[in-house]
């Protein structure tokens, strides 16, 4: 795991080295290991490295073919190197290193573009070629690994951050209306947008090629283009078993010691079990506890599977006492304004290692591929759901302020959209179109994002649907497009990598999640049982009390924080000069006073208020 980061100076004037080298040293901390960079003239490449594969200096990037003619800049981890490598080795090539980067380097060279489509892992990278003078950049199927890119007439950057980017002296920032937007909405932008008009990120499964006269992006994969299988529940369910195990097998793949985020549920707890079995050395697993976490917790499950399996078991103790540290250092972290409070406990979890491990596989993609939410099987039933839609404006009129009630309005007016790309997204998000999150601006930005359609990428991802698919098929495939990219994967990278630490994702091994994509809904939604196929699979091997034992899961206190410990806090954050220019204090105030005394639904979009204004507050340019 890596960061990297690069510049094509398109007027062909010769990039400067302490230029690249300052941007490159912006993410020291995705790779403490090594740091360096390769000029050819008017482009630029540079790496910061983490060493997990080939742990020696020969595998230090930039990296160049024997003729020179390619060099990669690559972040991630590519699990079947060894099986290409292997078929490389047979047309002749000899590698000089024991690196997934050398592989991907002459799989580049020896099937070009088509190779992206080969690799089963997470990758963000950069290739250039220096015979045609271009610069071919790809992202991983799913967007595991990130990479931002601001392109104009004279000058390419890219990087893994956007910290890289705004480095640059030709970036300058200006808000991006429509990436608020979705903020507001769902706590991050969506696809391509940024908070930034002239930053953007390549999309997931696609690729870049350009020179100085032209940009193309294309996607090498889409996951309309995966064909459904017809096959019997038990079939299905034994071909799970086989490929979560390879899939774990894989993972594990490392020259450093690698671990597991034990937290006691399903998905974490089936990667703990498959991992001890085949891990050579006793397996760490890591689970967190919190002082502020109030109520359930899985800490008791999590050491009854460590115990069974014998990890070497670690519970982490974290206070929430320095929770505005937290925040700022987590703002600076993700270079743009994200909402959701997940970050924080990964943040802390992963500072408190401190170096003690490298390599954590954890349990996200488990309830995208295989149902874990309960709008899967809600919205089986949505003709019966929509025949209670006339409670939701009366529920309105009324002018209740009970938490509850106010949640089941929002509910009633998500499920009875006749836009099912409008629907799915109103039933992820906590706000509501009877009142939308704008009402945080002064009345002059609030005309300006008012014209922004916070739906746009949902109808976006729609509109490539097939008229057969059907609405539950709809979700999976939704969010395996949008919720993971733009906000599981965003909080996972940023709030691990700042730490230093790779964060792994068996469940969305591309064998696994393509085999569960092409499977009916109707085999993943079965009875009214979340993750149906998963649990029928796991039997045996996970104990019934994790498969089928009430989810406890853990929340983020925000909204009690912001009535007591940051109360304070997000009053001067929202009273500066600066935040004045975009927020409507008296409204914003109104709605606080209201949430302290318990009245109304507003802490999330309270907490999306304090973390806007702090990220303003820290970007004032």
């Amino acid at each position: 795991m890596c960061g990297i980061s690069g510049i094509f100076n398109r007027d062909n004037s010769r990039v400067e080295l302490d230029l690249i080298e300052k941007i490159n040293n912006k993410t020291e901390h995705r790779g403490p290991d090594n740091g360096s960079v390769r000029i050819f003239d008017n482009v630029a490449l540079g790496h910061r490295r983490l060493s997990i594969i080939d742990l020696s200096s020969d595998a230090n990037q930039p990296m160049a073919t024997k003729n020179k003619r390619y060099t990669i800049v690559f972040n991630g981890e590519i699990y079947n190197f060894r099986e290409i490598r292997k078929r490389l080795e047979s047309k002749g090539i000899v590698f000089q290193t024991n690196s997934d980067t050398e592989v991907i380097l002459y799989s580049f060279q020896e099937f070009g573009k088509e190779c992206f489509s080969m690799f089963n892992g997470m990758f963000a990278l950069a290739i250039f070629d220096n015979e045609k003078s271009e610069l071919i950049l790809a992202r991983d199927q799913f967007g595991i690994k990130p990479l931002y890119y601001f392109v104009s007439t004279d000058v390419f950057i890219f990087g893994s951050e956007m910290k890289t980017i705004l480095a640059h002296p030709i970036c300058k920032t200006d808000i991006n209306l429509q990436g608020l937007s979705e903020y507001m909405w769902y706590g991050n932008p969506l696809g391509n947008n940024t908070i930034y008009n002239n930053i953007s990120e390549l999309g997931a499964g696609e690729l870049m090629v350009l020179n100085k006269n032209f940009v193309k992006i294309e996607k090498f994969f889409k996951i309309k283009n995966i064909k459904s299988k017809i096959i019997s529940e038990g079939d299905a369910i034994d071909e799970i078993k086989v490929l979560l195990e390879e899939s774990v097998k894989r993972h594990l793949i490392s020259d450093v010691p690698v671990g597991v985020f034990l937290s006691g549920g399903i998905d974490s707890s089936a990667i703990t079990a498959i991992a001890s079995k085949h891990y050579t050395q006793r397996l760490k697993t890591f689970s967190v506890g919190f002082d502020f976490a109030g109520g359930p917790n899985e800490l008791a499950l999590a050491a009854k599977i460590a115990k069974k399996f014998n990890t070497d078991h670690h519970e982490i103790q974290i206070s929430g006492n320095n929770i505005i540290d937290v925040i700022e250092s987590l703002v600076r972290a993700h270079d743009e304004p994200f909402g959701d409070a997940a970050d924080i406990p990964l943040y802390l979890l992963t500072q408190k290692l401190n170096g003690k491990i490298k390599v954590v596989l954890q349990g996200d993609g488990g309830d995208e591929f295989f149902g874990g939410y309960s709008r899967y099987n809600t919205i089986q039933n949505v003709g019966k759901w929509s025949l209670l839609s006339f409670l939701s404006p009366v529920i309105k009129a009324s002018g209740v302020t009970n938490t509850k009630l106010l949640r089941f309005q929002r509910f009633l007016n998500a499920i009875s959209q006749n836009d099912p790309a409008v629907r799915n997204a109103l039933l992820l998000t906590m706000e509501s179109k009877y009142s939308g999150p704008f009402r945080i601006f002064n009345l002059q930005y609030r005309n300006l994002i008012k014209e922004k359609d916070p739906f746009a990428r949902y109808r976006e991802v729609y509109n490539e649907f097939n008229q057969e698919t059907n609405d539950v098929q709809s979700i999976f495939y939704a969010d395996a497009q949008i919720i993971l990219k733009d906000t599981y994967f965003e909080k996972v990278d940023k709030s691990t990598m700042a730490n230093s630490i790779e964060v792994r994702v068996p469940f969305v091994d591309k064998e696994l999640s393509e085999f569960m994509l092409s499977l009916p809904a109707e085999l993943k939604v079965k009875k009214g049982i979340s993750k149906y196929l998963l649990k029928k699979a796991l039997e045996g091997i996970v104990p019934n009390e994790i498969l089928y034992g009430k989810k406890t899961g853990f929340s983020v206190p925000y909204a009690f924080w912001l009535k007591t410990t940051l109360a304070n806090y997000f009053e001067q954050q929202i009273s500066t000069s600066h935040a004045q220019k975009y927020l409507d204090k008296k409204e914003i105030l109104r709605m606080f006073d209201l949430h302290k005394r318990n009245k109304g639904n507003f802490g999330f979009l309270l907490w999306k208020t304090l973390i806007f204004a702090v990220w303003l507050n820290n970007n004032r340019a």
